[in-house]
């Protein structure tokens, strides 16, 4: 039983002196099984350095790929309350009390205000750790005040979408949020300000249904997946097998749902681009 005894000299660390390795230090890829360090992953925007598989990332994230740290928070007070006092298996008060210490924010939805070599914009941006990004009454409440901004400005408007659809525990209140933005867009329109609509990994259900598919312009990240209703559902209902790919980007893209698609290590001169198409007014 000699390999249970350590020999005199060898190594003495005892379980107590031994660290562990903090928890999210490593990334693990979807894409390729690779496995990274944060500080790598950081160095590529969170895009895998060896398959070039995009990471999900949050608003503040894309915030600081744009703007770098020169942008102005707005309406970042709204909070969403849980006033139809849902308490199926877990209170709304609990889910929402949570979801702001587990991430600091107040809501799935972020709205900064910033410059884009000169050119102002407008970029409101889903969070998919909030509740999986879903469509609340803050959320609509927050893009419905991000077009009245941009139409006010004169500010060209850019929503990132990353959700998995309505928020049941606000019920037929956070559906009401799909006629309530698609309506506003009108409005944009009208205006002759310009909607950019940038799809990201997953964007679906009434997020999909409503403002995600009414910009100007669509544009989404490589391989996100993006649809109404998910694969198996769909399957099921139709009963017959889908195409390889199936609501993916490049799926979209060659049927005609996307005009491009942009890897995120070009997204800023992209977007720039496309800003110098359009009449851009003063911040």
């Amino acid at each position: 039983m000699g390999w249970f005894k350590r020999l005199r000299g060898g190594i003495q660390t005892t379980t107590k002196e031994k660290k562990e390795v903090p928890d999210g230090f490593w990334q693990k890829c979807k894409g390729c099984g690779g496995t990274f360090t944060i500080i790598e992953l950081e160095k590529e925007l969170f895009v895998c350095p060896s398959c070039s598989h995009h990471f999900r990332i949050g608003s503040h994230d894309y915030f600081n790929i744009l703007f770098g740290s020169r942008y102005k928070l707005l309406f970042d007070g709204l909070r969403s309350t849980n006033f139809l006092e849902f308490t199926d298996l877990k209170s709304y008060d609990d889910r929402l009390k949570k979801a702001h210490e587990q991430t600091s924010l107040n809501d799935a939805i972020s709205v900064a205000v910033g410059k884009i070599k000169k050119k102002p914009i407008v970029v409101a941006a889903m969070d998919f750790t909030f509740i999986g990004g879903s469509m609340g009454s803050v959320v609509g409440e927050k893009i419905s005040r991000s077009i009245d901004y941009c139409i006010k400005h004169e500010t060209p408007l850019m929503i990132i979408s990353k959700s998995g659809g309505a928020r049941m525990m606000e019920s037929a209140f956070s559906l009401m949020q799909l006629a309530k933005t698609s309506a506003k867009l009108s409005l944009l329109s009208k205006a002759s300000v310009p909607y950019f609509s940038f799809l990201t990994d997953p964007t679906t259900g009434g997020v999909t249904a409503s403002f995600a598919m009414l910009g100007d312009v669509h544009f989404a990240e490589p391989n996100a997946l993006i649809g109404f209703a998910g694969p198996r559902v769909i399957k099921e209902t139709i009963k017959k097998d889908l195409p390889d790919g199936f609501q993916t980007s490049e799926f979209l893209l060659d049927h005609g749902f996307l005009d491009f698609i942009i890897e995120r290590k070009n997204l800023l001169e992209k977007l720039d681009e496309l800003l110098s198409y359009f009449k851009v007014g003063k911040i």
